[in-house]
């Protein structure tokens, strides 16, 4: 255990916690030392709660996370294998809430259930 302190300790002595780093940490983590570091300053406006300096922190971690990290994410076109699944489980789906509007559900019957059964037979 104190080697794990002494190891997160060193990481943050030589600079290992960027603000990157930081704007992934937990919020109210990251916002309750700038806190306590304001409030040691003396440096918080006067009357300013807790409250009101977590909701300005959390929307200023936002606007910084928004601004600096904006990564595109590609998105992969699904195989036909998936399309496929894809078709399946929606007609099941229909069939599903129809059987379950009719009451034709078996007692205890749950969309897992239903939906192993219904995709079983659509594969034939």
């Amino acid at each position: 255990m104190k080697q794990a302190r002494a190891l997160v300790g060193v990481a943050l002595g030589i600079g290992l916690a960027t603000p990157a780093v930081a704007a992934g940490d937990n919020a109210m983590k990251v916002c309750g030392a700038k806190y306590q570091a304001a409030k040691t300053a003396k440096t918080l406006p006067p009357g300013q709660t807790w409250n009101q300096f977590l909701s300005q922190c959390r929307a200023s971690m936002k606007t910084v996370s928004s601004t600096t990290t904006k990564t595109t994410t590609t998105r992969t076109t699904a195989s036909p294998a998936q399309l496929a699944m894809r078709s399946r489980q929606q007609a099941c789906a229909k069939q599903w809430q129809a059987d379950k509007a009719a009451h034709k559900l078996a007692a205890g019957q749950t969309w897992p259930k239903y939906w192993s059964q219904c995709n079983a037979r659509m594969k034939g």
